[in-house]
């Protein structure tokens, strides 16, 4: 079986920071989740730029579902696989 993550999209860094210290109280996820900054195409300008929290889920334990909702929590969401 492959591994899975879910990457939740987060419109700032700051949401993005909060969402990954929550993800292992609410979710218990034990590994880091990793913040990548996501330039949006054609934009210079770094206020532009919607920041991804990559959750590795090799057990499949958590709900794509659930993650949308607490994505949204920070007005963002959880990309489609």
């Amino acid at each position: 079986m492959s591994d899975e993550r879910h990457v939740l999209v987060l419109p700032d860094r700051d949401g993005a920071e909060e969402a990954a210290e929550e993800l292992a109280d609410r979710f218990g996820v034990t590994d880091e989740p990793q913040l990548v900054r996501d330039a949006l195409a054609g934009e210079d300008d770094a206020e532009d730029a919607q920041w991804l929290v990559v959750v590795e889920d090799p057990d499949h334990r958590l709900d794509p579902a659930a993650l949308d909702a607490f994505a949204a929590e920070y007005e963002g969401w959880l990309e489609a696989p």
